[in-house]
C-alpha cells in the first residue's frame, strides 16, 4: 500500500501511466467497449465492477493533461444524438474535471465512434472499466510535470 494514492490505481495501472510519456494517450473504456481488439500489442488493464467516472477521477489524481495541444480530453460521442449531446456519465466525468481543475469545458472534443477507435487503436493503454452506461469512453493525453524553464 502507498499513501495518499487512490485505491483503485493497481500496481500495473500506476506502472503504465509511469511508463507513458508526453503525448501518450491512455483510454478509459465501459464494459462493452472492444477493448481486447483493439489494445493489441499494447497495455490492457480491466478494473471490473468500477465505474469509468471513479476510474478517470483516480487517474486524473496522478496524471496531467497535455498543456501543449487545445483538446486533451476526448469522449465518444453518442451515435443518433444531437451536437452537443452529453449522456449523464459524461458529463459527470467533465464536471469533475472542471471542479478539480484539471479541465476547463473547451479542452475536451466529442468524437464519433469511428474516430474514436482509431485513436484507441494508437493509445499507449486502454482501462476498461465494468461501467454498464454505453458510450462511456475517454481519452485522456498526458503532460508534462516540470520546473520552470532556466534562462
Amino acid at each position: 500500500m502507498l499513501k495518499n494514492i487512490n485505491r483503485l490505481l493497481t500496481p500495473m495501472l500506476l506502472k503504465v501511466l509511469a511508463e507513458m510519456g508526453h503525448g501518450d494517450e491512455i483510454v478509459l473504456a465501459d464494459a462493452n467497449f472492444t477493448a481486447s481488439s483493439l489494445a493489441a500489442g499494447r497495455h490492457l488493464i480491466v478494473l471490473p465492477g468500477i465505474a469509468v467516472a471513479d476510474a478517470c477521477a483516480a487517474v486524473m489524481s496522478v496524471l496531467p493533461l497535455d498543456e501543449a495541444v487545445a483538446q486533451p480530453v476526448g469522449y465518444m460521442f453518442v451515435s443518433g444524438k444531437p451536437t452537443g449531446y452529453m449522456s449523464a456519465v459524461q458529463r459527470r466525468v467533465l464536471a469533475s474535471m472542471v471542479e478539480l481543475r484539471q479541465a476547463h469545458a473547451g479542452q475536451w472534443e466529442a468524437l464519433d465512434r469511428f474516430a474514436f477507435y482509431a485513436r484507441a487503436k494508437q493509445a499507449f493503454a486502454i482501462v476498461q472499466t465494468g461501467e454498464m452506461q454505453p458510450y462511456a469512453n475517454f481519452i485522456l493525453k498526458k503532460g508534462v510535470i516540470a520546473h520552470e524553464l532556466a534562462d
